[in-house]
């Protein structure tokens, strides 16, 4: 009978400190995070020096509670995997000299994971990946559509050329007004209002998987000046409708499309705006139509940064044979095809 595989994963690319216990990459034993959102609220966005800050004093208290929650010590765990990039410098680096710390104490693998890679693996924590798959991943740095053959083999086939969705959505969201993060406020309020004004969806060239939404942010937040110029009042739950539905058009219509093309079994949604109501309604309707490609979504616990999703993505990584020295340092512009050779 072959032995359970226990990988302890840590996450701290922006601003949750995070760390879990995964059981043969599929089952959590434990799921810690320590959110710094309040910390943060009162600037608008994240600061990175602030999110280092935390982490330094909340890691070792994650870390003990994940082993608590998981009945578990550091004999039984297998491998450490953390995050090694894109994120926050000092926020990373935070992560990674912890598992490098943990490792080497216990005498443990140190595997490196790519933090994108974590968000698509945090599908294999609901159900079984089938390949080949497309994921689509939307968060607040990240906007891309990766295509997959098989374990640990990612190919970008179209990512966002300036603002990520969740960038676009947490700067309109302070046009109007609203606390950090933007995302669920603009997320509610849309389902509030209808979509009378028209924005624009940048297709870009015909073919072209890539996305582009700053021009629909600044649409946005000209609509708002141009009113408070001429003296009007635009209902903010119409412009949150006018723009959620601008961003997850040109978000499906192309997924969909990229969905046909490379023949896929699975599309997996990946990313913190994989939690956005919209988002997850429109592409259970567009993919009802396709009963040959599974639709799988996260719970919205899985969305959002998570050490769960590194410790699954880990796991994969772990049995690839995938290996960091103590030299490991924090990745900020890691690239995710790089683990592909």
């Amino acid at each position: 009978m072959k032995k359970d595989l226990w990988i302890l994963g840590i996450e701290t690319s922006c601003d949750e400190t995070a760390v879990a216990i995964i059981k043969n990459g599929r089952e959590i034993a434990a799921n810690v995070v320590a959110s710094q959102i309040e910390s943060h609220k009162r600037f608008g966005g994240v600061v990175p020096e602030i999110a280092s800050r935390h982490h330094v004093e909340q890691i070792t208290i994650v870390i003990e509670e994940a082993l608590r929650q998981a009945n578990l010590t550091f004999s039984e765990i297998d491998a450490i995997a953390v995050t090694e990039g894109p994120g926050l410098v000092g926020a990373l680096l935070i992560g990674v000299n912890a598992a490098k710390a943990l490792a080497f104490a216990h005498n443990k693998p140190l595997v490196p994971v790519h933090h994108i890679a974590g968000h698509i693996y945090a599908n294999r924590l609901v159900t079984e990946l089938k390949f080949p798959l497309l994921a689509l991943v939307v968060s607040g740095g990240h906007t891309e559509i990766v295509y997959m053959k098989e374990h640990g083999h990612f190919e970008v086939i179209g990512e966002t050329r300036d603002d990520a969705a969740g960038e676009a959505y947490d700067k309109v969201a302070r046009t109007l007004n609203m606390p950090y993060p933007g995302g669920p406020h603009i997320d509610r309020l849309a389902h509030e209002g209808k979509p009378t004004i028209d924005l624009p969806r940048a297709w870009l060239e015909e073919g072209s998987y890539d996305f582009s939404f700053s021009g629909l942010k600044s649409a946005v937040i000209n609509t708002v000046h141009n009113a408070e110029q001429r003296g009007e009042t635009i209902a903010p739950e119409d412009l949150a409708a006018s723009f959620q539905e601008s961003v997850i058009e040109v978000l499906v219509k192309k997924t969909e499309r990229a969905v046909s093309e490379y023949k896929v079994k699975q599309l997996l949604v990946a990313g913190g705006v994989a939690a956005n109501k919209g988002l997850r309604k429109a592409l259970e309707q567009t993919f009802s139509k396709h009963p040959e490609v599974e639709l799988v979504i996260p719970p919205l616990s899985l969305c959002t940064d998570n050490a769960a999703m590194i410790a699954a993505a880990g796991s994969v990584m772990f049995e690839k044979g995938i290996r960091a020295g103590l030299n490991l340092n924090a990745n900020p512009g890691l690239n995710i095809e790089l683990y592909n050779e």
